[in-house]
């Protein structure tokens, strides 16, 4: 086949490329528990390298698991390198699904590596004048193929994100010689990833040296012979002559080793396999949907600018249902998120996709008839379905903002930020961008030399300057602290008391987007901005609900669920020990201290409540003892005995998580008392960290799941307690966060509605079914939401 006009063939090779991925990435898993680090990198190289470089062909080359022909000549051949995990195993499988979705050709062949259908399929090109190739790959070892400006390897730095192409130029300019005497290299200098022994004691220096003097191996054992005085005239010491002269036979056999071979039985030929017409955007998506690759979906435009794609987001679904309404539309996707709820926010694609069908029709159909099949459609009907026009109203109301609040926050934290700027300055002996990780990274590990053991690593291979790195680092150096609370303010600007006065309207109403299907737990969540992240343990954090107020004449009312799923693990598990205190009205984490010290509550002092307090909360959240050890403070030894004497107590509260883990695996999703299920497909995960970590999840998941129910209901039954009192434009619910309900209420009305919805939110589940537990409600009233205090029935 002869190529008419310029084209380019991308050869990858597959196994470095995964391998490095692997090793820079972290141990990335989608919601089924399968791994996916490595194949994210993969993938996120090949959109770059499609977008780099325009291929009309993509190769995949591949190494097989058996021996190769240097194995057999070589018995120590790569020896020493450990065990492939098998979460590296299983990708690389996993790897020809992502290659067969592109329309990509894969190639291996038993007895050779990949490096070998690389160099033939480069040396079977070689006549084609009109094609340029491009080598991607993490091996420095393909280098060997480069060819003038033609032939180029497109390698990682770094990480996965640092590359560099070389040409022949850029070749001779790293080593000091051309592309064709790197096996040479190799043969004289070993390589020991490879346990290719060279001649022990010619390094790198040296080898360099006789090579850009004298050539390849041949020719230095040639001129060894002949006129071994050339070789001292280079410099070369007796000793090193003497290594030469006593290894010729190493040299060659680890040149020949070295050596990537362009003959390999493979039948490869460029006719009809450009991959553009082989692609399939149908099982791409699929794919990238299966693999939980989000980000990398919404990169796809760019790799196909001119195709359309079948991705709708939800923003746009009204176009989509000619003859439907919107709410018609948004309550199939609304049962798709039961169905399955790792599809948070789930788009019309999604839909279709979840359904096997192209039909919008069918696809409600479907999933509604799902829904009764899995005993859903209560919690469909009676939680989320009235929920919906709630929610919406909340989104339409927004909360008014005090601007010159967040003027004078602004004002006083910028100072604050320069005079932590200067602090970390001094530290650091040099001015730099606080805000560049890059250059943090820097001061940090290079200069200060500040280092902890198992340091997580970026995507480009840099130690993390991420705050949950940097926390394991306070002790280390005062800098550390000073660059956390540089982070903390910084953020606290950027996002809330900068950002905000842009958002407004001519209203200073802020309406952030709270989401009914934003997260996998069932809990509403918020955007632009997340006004559930503010932090309020700081005063820094609190400052900011200062500025979100009532209008002249209203107030803001503030309803918070007490405890909310401590009780819900209570009166859940029967567990009588924790369902007496919260009968009896006795402060839950004195009680529980009280049994863990075997103290009276009397004597319980506040180092005491506050370790039965991280208890309480870790035990719910699947907390093990290193996790407990860490967040009380203390050793092991100290954790094991807390975690001991809590299951001790709380017996059948343990008894009860057990069943949680179990009921999970059996089924694979856990229950709320109100029906939501939540699916766990990683607790069949091949690797024991991730099976570990969704045990964790299940175990909290129905405290979690039944609170956001609870809430959810809540906010649909004051609903239609204020409609159906014509009161709605006289109190509006304007956020929620968490297990907090705000409103904002007109101040002759507060006496009558406060209470009312209090009753409500209290009574969402009988006491008979509580255990006699009671949902205790906190009210607090006030001009702002920062300044409240508790509400006073008159």
């Amino acid at each position: 086949m002869s190529l008419s006009k310029k084209k380019t063939l991308v050869l990858l090779d597959v196994h470095a490329i995964v391998h490095r991925a692997y090793h820079a990435l972290p141990d990335f898993s989608s919601s089924k528990g399968e791994p996916t680090g490595a194949l994210y990198g993969l993938t996120t190289m090949l959109l770059s390298i499609i977008k780099e470089f325009s291929p009309d062909y993509i190769v995949a080359c591949f190494d097989l698991p058996e021996p190769t022909y240097r194995h057999e000549a070589y018995e120590d051949y790569k020896a020493g390198r450990p065990k492939t995990d098998e979460a590296l195993v299983s990708q690389l499988e996993r790897a020809k699904d992502v290659f067969t979705a592109f329309g990509i050709p894969m190639y291996s062949r038993p007895g050779f590596e990949a490096d070998d259908m690389l160099g033939t399929i480069v040396e079977e090109t070689s006549k084609e004048k009109n094609l340029n190739v491009v080598i991607a790959s993490g091996d420095m070892d393909t280098l060997q193929l480069v060819s003038g400006a033609r032939v180029r390897v497109f390698t990682l730095k770094k990480g996965i994100k640092d590359t560099i192409v070389y040409d022949e130029k850029a070749v001779e300019e790293r080593f000091g010689f051309g592309p064709k005497l790197l096996i040479d290299f190799k043969g004289l200098r070993g390589d020991p990833s490879d346990n290719i022994i060279g001649i022990k004691g010619i390094g790198e220096k040296t080898a360099t040296t006789l090579i850009t003097n004298f050539g390849t191996i041949e020719n230095i054992y040639k001129i060894l012979k002949k006129n071994p005085e050339k070789l001292k005239t280079a410099g070369l010491s007796e000793r090193i002559i003497s290594l030469l002269k006593e290894n010729e036979e190493e040299a060659a056999f680890s040149k020949m080793l070295a050596t990537i071979r362009r003959d390999a039985p493979i039948d490869f030929t460029l006719k009809n396999i450009e991959w553009k017409d082989h692609k399939d955007k149908e099982k791409i998506l699929r794919l990238f949907d299966d693999l939980d690759f989000k980000s990398l979906k919404s990169r796809l435009p760019e790799i196909f600018p001119n195709e359309k794609l079948p991705e709708v987001p939800i923003a746009h679904t009204e176009t989509l249902f000619e003859g439907e309404t919107l709410a018609e539309a948004k309550e199939a996707l609304i049962a798709l998120w039961l169905l399955d709820s790792d599809k948070v926010d789930p788009t019309v694609d999604d839909l279709l996709r979840f359904s096997n069908t192209k039909s919008i029709e069918v696809a409600k159909q479907f999933v509604f008839s799902e829904l009764k099949k899995q005993n859903l459609e209560k919690v469909f009907q009676n939680i989320e379905n009235p929920l919906m026009p709630v929610v919406s109203r909340m989104n339409e109301k927004g909360v008014l903002i005090d601007t010159k609040c967040l003027e004078k926050l602004s004002f006083e934290y910028h100072a604050t930020l320069s005079s932590l700027e200067k602090e970390i300055w001094k530290y650091a002996g040099e001015e730099f961008n606080v805000n560049s990780s890059q250059q943090l990274s820097r001061i940090l590990f290079e200069k200060l030399n500040l280092s902890i053991l198992r340091h997580k690593k970026t995507s480009t291979g840099v130690k993390s300057t991420k705050e949950s790195e940097l926390e394991k680092m306070r002790s280390l150096h005062p800098i550390i602290d000073c660059v956390l609370k540089y982070r903390e303010l910084q953020k606290l600007l950027s996002t809330y008391i900068d950002n905000i006065p842009k958002m407004l309207p001519k209203d200073k109403r802020l309406r952030a987007t709270f989401r009914q299907a934003g997260t996998t737990t069932g809990r509403i969540s918020s955007h632009n901005p997340n006004l559930q992240n503010i932090p309020i343990k700081t005063t820094l954090g609190r400052n900011i609900r200062n500025a979100f107020i009532a209008q002249e004449g209203n107030l803001l009312a503030s309803f918070d669920y007490s405890q909310i799923e401590l009780r819900i693990a209570a009166f859940l598990s029967g567990d009588k020990n924790l369902i007496d205190a919260f009968r009896e009205g006795t402060d839950i984490h004195s009680a529980v201290a009280s049994k863990i010290f075997n103290v009276p509550v009397s004597a319980v002092d506040k180092e005491m409540r506050r370790r039965a307090k991280v208890i309480n909360f870790g035990i719910l959240y699947g907390m093990g003892v290193n996790a407990l050890k860490v967040n009380l403070g203390t050793d092991r030894k100290e954790a094991q005995q807390f975690y001991d004497a809590y299951f001790e107590n709380f017996s059948t509260l343990a008894e009860y998580l057990e069943k949680i883990k179990e009921n999970a695996k059996k089924n694979g999703f856990t229950e709320t008392f109100f029906g939501r299920r939540r699916h766990f497909k990683s607790l069949r995960s091949p690797l024991p960290f991730i099976r570990a970590a969704a045990e964790r999840m299940a175990v909290n998941a129905p405290f979690q799941g039944t609170s956001a129910d609870i809430i959810k209901i809540a906010m649909v039954h004051a609903h239609h307690y204020l409609k159906e009192n014509n009161l709605l434009n006289r109190a509006e619910l304007i956020l929620q966060v968490h297990d907090e309900l705000v409103y904002e209420i007109e101040e002759s009305v507060v006496q009558k509605i406060v209470p009312a919805i209090r009753s409500i939110m209290e009574s969402i589940i009988p006491k008979e079914k509580t255990e006699g537990i009671p949902l205790e409600v906190n009210v607090e009233i006030g001009k702002s939401w920062g300044e409240m205090g508790p509400f006073q029935q008159k």
